[in-house]
């Protein structure tokens, strides 16, 4: 799409620079003229003014629509002499391109969008009427023709783009019975032709920079003066410098670009020299300045903290930013040229690669000691370092420590660890429920369940868990025991945020079958694990970017998980339950004998990791912390994959076999155990009394 457009300029020839302030810069807006293709009149500048205002009027935009083919049918009329009758052209209204027109200017709601095609004809032209082919298409059509031989457009469209692209966009080899899989260079090499062919013709039709130019010149030129200077040609180094030194401000309007160097080159031309001093009449004391407007999207954006960042898509956005950036005062001017040239100076090619080789040196520094492993198949085929210390849980080890000790942590994840994520039913089995009561009825055991769940949630489906510890939502709250009151620990929450989130997610609810929107109490998730896999993930990934910004100034977080995108308060994590349940235990224990001697923490995602991290911290600190010294620890995740855990299990099905052992042990243990001693006769009242 390409906009007729540029800044008014017939303000400034009127001589109105000063006046108002804008309303993004702090300055006044220039208003936009657009003119469509022909001759500008001339204005004096007594009119001017008069004619910024009738000028104001929406802009005119040009839509180029490329294809393959145009839309319109061409036949040969009957020959009237030696040279031929000529063309009859007439537009293919089973085309789609020309339905693409009327739903085009139906979505921009205005009837003056120029629509421009550029493709090919069906019928072959002689070269000789070419020219008067392409006329009567432009004139009547709006319609640039690319004239492709016979040959060059059958080796391009039935050879590369049927036997080689084709294939390749549907996930198909491109083999080919003529070819016997090979690649054919000469296919390529017609392909690039025509695309060649093809962004001439574009460039025929977007290129107006010489005409407006021209157009610019005439109206606001002077003798001796030119507002605008065209360079189409490369330069040289020293041309290029002679500009720079010159330059006011440095414009640099890129849609896409990677580093882009011409800032630094600008900045340091600006700083210039003892000679470059004395050619321009500066004395040893003057403050030198520069002025930079570069595009967002270019590599050395974010690294020129001092430049006025626009979006180069945004005309009016890019014409204040120039306004803003001449009229600036002159100490501002020098302030930030001083900073861009103390980062610059200091941050030069040598710096780059230095640091480089550091980053460099730092990732591969144990490399040799991590074993790597290829994970997926397909397009999904990954290989990930491993630390060598991670290995797979050895169930017999686990079971050993579990008997030998006596005050044991037990924290496990629910759903992906001990129920399936691919499961349609997502409430826990009865064989779930007995096993995790005759985890809970071991009198050594503190056992929790920690879960991405509502708590309403959780209460309904473990209702039959008496002494089963609840987190739900991550950690916001907590309960140890079926009798006790649910705690928060987190402060009181605010959970305004969710008018924002919640549109934005219903949004992309309705263009992703198969997802929905879970709201919690403190939370909101967007599910789509019954969405297209593939599709699901890009709608994902788009709306945690879209959620991101949109609530970059709000007390949250947005969390990208297995199937689902969710947002939730700041400092809420499953490492908040490690850390209370841990110095619960630290509370309640009289003596180092009554701190836990095991501690075994299962889950299979990344909200899983904080709780990782934090038993890792309390291992290490063991007998100085919330743990006896000789405690055992153990934390364990679902699959083969980098974790802070130390320990793996292959699937949920390992993890249920492996709790299901440990309750097993736990009942053994109840059935062997001997029964109490009677009360003594010394035992009083009071000693009997329940508490």
């Amino acid at each position: 799409m390409v906009s007729r457009s540029y800044s008014n300029l017939l303000e400034l020839a009127a001589g109105g620079s000063g006046g108002e302030p804008l309303p993004s810069l702090g300055r006044r807006r220039i208003p936009r003229v657009v003119t469509a293709s022909g001759i500008v009149p001339d204005l004096d500048v007594s009119d001017a003014a008069s004619a910024a205002d009738q000028s104001s009027h929406a802009p005119r935009e040009r839509v180029i629509i490329v294809a393959n083919q145009l839309p319109v049918r061409a036949s040969r009329r009957a020959a009237a002499g030696a040279g031929g009758g000529g063309w009859d052209f007439a537009w293919d209204q089973d085309s789609l391109l020309l339905q693409v027109k009327d739903s085009l200017r139906a979505h921009h709601g205005r009837a003056d969008v120029e629509f421009v095609y550029v493709g090919g004809l069906r019928d072959d032209v002689p070269p000789a009427e070419h020219d008067q082919v392409a006329h009567d298409l432009l004139e009547g059509f709006r319609c640039v023709p690319t004239f492709l031989p016979a040959d060059l457009r059958s080796r391009f469209y039935h050879g590369f783009c049927k036997q080689q692209l084709w294939p390749l966009f549907h996930y198909m080899l491109p083999l080919s019975p003529e070819l016997g899989g090979r690649f054919d260079r000469l296919l390529w090499q017609a392909y690039v032709s025509v695309n060649k062919i093809f962004a001439d013709k574009i460039l025929e039709v977007q290129e107006e920079s010489d005409a407006m130019v021209r157009r610019i010149n005439d109206a606001f030129g002077q003798p001796g003066y030119q507002p605008v200077i065209l360079i189409d040609q490369p330069l040289q180094f020293y041309e290029r410098m002679a500009y720079y030194v010159v330059a006011e401000c440095c414009l640099v309007t890129a849609v896409r670009d990677g580093m882009n160097l011409i800032p630094y080159e600008y900045v340091i031309a600006r700083q210039g020299n003892e000679r470059i001093d004395s050619i321009l009449g500066l004395g040893p004391a003057s403050r030198k300045k520069s002025m930079l407007v570069v595009s967002e999207f270019i590599g050395c954006s974010p690294s020129l903290s001092g430049a006025i960042r626009v979006n180069p898509w945004n005309i009016d956005s890019v014409a204040d930013a120039m306004d803003y950036a001449l009229e600036m005062p002159e100490g501002e001017k020098v302030l930030r040229h001083e900073k861009h040239h103390r980062y610059v100076s200091t941050h030069d090619v040598g710096y780059w690669a230095n640091s480089f080789l550091q980053d460099l040196e730092r990732i591969c520094l144990d490399h040799n000691r991590r074993r790597c492993w290829g994970i997926g198949f397909g397009l999904k085929f990954r290989v990930v370092a491993l630390d060598p210390n991670f290995k797979k849980l050895a169930v017999e080890h686990l079971v050993l420590a579990y008997r030998r000790t006596k005050k044991r942590v037990i924290l496990l994840d629910y759903d992906g660890t001990l129920m399936p994520q691919t499961s349609l039913g997502k409430s826990p089995t009865s064989r779930t429920i007995d096993m995790l009561n005759s985890l809970c009825r071991d009198r050594n055991n503190m056992v929790f369940l920690v879960s991405a769940k509502s708590r309403m949630t959780l209460n309904e489906w473990f209702l039959p868990c008496e002494s089963l510890g609840l987190a739900a939502e991550h950690g916001c709250f907590l309960r140890l025991r079926r009798d006790a009151e649910w705690e928060t620990c987190v402060p009181v929450i605010d959970c305004s945020w969710k008018q924002i989130a919640e549109p934005v997610m219903k949004t992309y609810t309705e263009t992703t079958d198969g997802s929905t929107i879970e709201d919690k109490e403190t939370a909101i998730v967007w599910c789509y694990e019954d969405a297209d896999p593939d599709f699901g993930s890009c709608q994902a990934k788009e709306l945690h970017d879209h959620l991101e910004s949109v609530l970059a100034n709000e007390p949250v977080s947005v969390k990208a998980g297995p199937n689902l995108v969710e947002v939730k308060p700041q400092g809420v994590s499953k490492g908040l339950v490690a850390k209370r349940i841990l110095s619960t235990t630290q509370e309640r224990g009289d003596a180092d004998d009554d701190l836990p001697d095991f501690v075994l923490c299962v889950g299979d995602d990344r909200s899983d990791e904080d709780m990782f991290e934090v038993i890792a911290a309390a291992a290490a600190a063991r007998g100085v912390s919330s743990l006896q010294a000789e405690a055992e620890v153990f934390a364990c995740t679902v699959g083969r994959k980098p974790s802070k855990a130390k320990y793996y299990l292959d699937d949920p099905a390992d993890i249920v076999r492996l709790v299901q052992g440990l309750a097993s042990v736990s009942d053994d243990d109840q059935t062997h155990a001997p029964p109490p001693p009677p009360p003594s006769a010394a035992t009083t009242a009071a000693d009997t009394v329940p508490r």
